[in-house]
């Protein structure tokens, strides 16, 4: 009995070996074609002269967007006076790319932490306290929670996901693929309030407004499913993580710098100094900070007297970046001085060169991605789509539940070409909420659709280079890995992406049917108020 219990164990172990090598077998494909495409920068280019003939094939084409009084259409980008305002508007396209300045300002401060030692030292210290096995899970809650942050997860959490797995002898790049994965697959999960939530409340109140201006929306909203969800999150990408990910990338080489690699020295005594006197001078400066937006008059807060406030934005969340800046640079500089790597100030501005010196290739795609994102948003093909499908969407006549995947679908699939998700609820809220509202007696509530929206949106982030984050994180893995292109980032991310697509909607669906409250006072049914009193 023992023998043959054995061997059923093996086959078992052999057929989940081969479902494995399977799929890593189609990844390694994706790669390779991936990989085959031209470099990212010119693949923008491409995709600027493909929306220019599309805008020229389908100039003039006529739409509606519900909740608007005037119609859109198709604009024509190749006419002379488009051309002649792409010319001269170009520069400030560049310039103005919303990644570009968080990416250069947040590194200067990250620079100098790095040079110093300061971020080596903390990193050193997190792995001897945590886990081998804790290693993945903890890398993912980190940028679920670095989503209260606004974009800063793309900027720190994502190479320090790196660098904590080289450190710790696994593949930097599966670190660097968790990190992705907590915080753009999982953008709508987490255990904080953050900016992105009462900006899309907003933006849904308007839209319920259209059927039922009593309507009033929560920018807790969501709350209770979006915490929960961050557990789902963990879990699933801890598993393929560790299971799919980490095994297909044993076999690719680390053939980055290797003098720039961070090792596993033993931390000296001037280290662990440096290190508390530049972790004592953070929290010094998150207490001056608590203090200086805590008063109701803060010069922080919005008018409305919020702090995260993206309507009007309260000026803390417009000065996230500069604060990161600052968060960084002067524990860095307490730490490079206290543990002697910095002898005057020309370390310091060392240090900030360093970290500009491998931003080179990333601004050259930039600036093809901010000329082609900003080229399709300004002929609405993108909108068209959105639009477009959701119609096809509303006259389905399919039951409730069908349409709430519906909208995750399509909220995924038009996730591909529109990066922005407060853009991407704009156009589609005034069509979602509305239909929802009025499928039935009761109708479906504004929250529940918001949620549904907010799992399409978070899901395809990672497999899109329109994603504006996208090249940096290929910049990031080529510290590592040389040859790493779009077609390596992509495979890298498909099994999260579609995992996390499809686990989640299943997770939104039992939640839902067992009746867990959305957010605080949340219900999924829409009462009008005039049926509601009469009842």
């Amino acid at each position: 009995m023992a023998d043959r219990a054995k061997v059923a164990e093996n086959r078992t172990d052999q057929s989940g070996a081969e479902k494995r090598g399977w799929l890593i077998r189609q990844l390694d494909t994706l790669e390779w074609l991936g990989n085959k495409l031209p470099d990212p920068a010119v693949l923008f280019l491409i995709g600027l002269l493909i929306t220019w003939g599309l805008s020229w094939y389908l100039a003039g084409t006529e739409f509606m967007v519900p909740g608007q009084v005037e119609g859109k259409k198709i604009e024509n980008l190749l006419t002379p006076a488009a051309l002649a305002d792409f010319l001269s508007g170009m520069v400030k396209q560049f310039v103005e790319f919303h990644p570009l300045g968080v990416v250069l300002v947040a590194l200067l401060g990250v620079g100098i932490a790095e040079h110093s030692g300061f971020i080596n030292s903390c990193l050193k210290t997190l792995l001897i306290i945590t886990p081998r096995m804790l290693l993945t899970p903890m890398v993912i809650l980190v940028a679920i929670v670095s989503h209260t942050a606004a974009d800063a997860g793309y900027v720190l959490v994502i190479p320090i996901g790196g660098v904590m797995f080289y450190a710790a002898g696994r593949h930097p790049l599966a670190g660097i693929a968790a990190a992705f994965a907590g915080v753009s697959g999982g953008f709508s999960a987490n255990f904080v309030i953050s900016g992105i939530d009462p900006l899309l409340a907003g933006l849904t109140q308007e839209a319920s407004g259209l059927i039922d201006q009593d309507v009033a929306i929560n920018p807790l909203c969501n709350y209770y499913f979006t915490a929960s969800s961050s557990v789902l999150i963990i879990l699933v990408g801890w598993l393929i993580t560790d299971r799919v990910i980490e095994p297909r990338l044993a076999a690719t080489p680390v053939d980055g710098d290797q003098s720039e690699m961070p090792t596993m020295a033993v931390l000296s005594g001037r280290d662990i100094a440096g290190m508390i006197c530049g972790l004592g001078s953070m929290v010094l400066l998150l207490v001056g900070l608590y203090y200086w937006a805590q008063p109701e008059t803060s010069a922080l807060r919005a008018a409305n007297g919020s702090l995260t406030s993206m309507r009007p934005q309260a000026p803390l969340m417009a000065a996230i970046v500069p604060l990161i800046f600052i968060a960084f640079a002067i524990p860095g500089i307490v730490h490079g001085y206290v543990a002697g790597t910095f002898k005057s100030h020309r370390d310091i501005i060392k240090g900030m060169s360093k970290a500009m010196e491998t931003m080179g290739y990333y601004l050259v795609m930039v600036f093809f991605a901010a000329l082609f994102i900003a080229a399709f948003g300004k002929s609405n093909i993108g909108v068209w789509l959105a639009v477009s499908g959701a119609e096809i969407l509303k006259s389905s006549g399919a039951p409730t539940i069908l349409i709430i995947i519906g909208i995750i679908l399509l909220t995924a699939m038009v996730n591909l070409l529109i990066g922005s998700a407060s853009a991407k609820w704009a156009m589609l809220a005034p069509i979602f909420v509305p239909m929802l509202m009025m499928t039935g007696n009761p109708g479906i509530s504004p929250e529940l659709t918001q949620a549904a929206f907010r799992v399409g949106d978070s899901t395809t982030n990672i497999i899109t280079p329109m994603m504006p984050y996208f090249p940096l994180v290929v910049v990031f893995c080529q510290k590592y890995v040389r040859n790493t292109g779009i077609g390596t980032l992509t495979a890298l991310m498909l099994p999260y992406s579609l995992t996390f697509l499809a686990c989640w909607s299943l997770f939104l669906i039992l939640y839902w049917q067992l009746g867990f409250p959305l957010g605080p006072g949340i219900d999924y049914e829409y009462v009008p108020a005039a049926a509601a009193g009469g009842a």
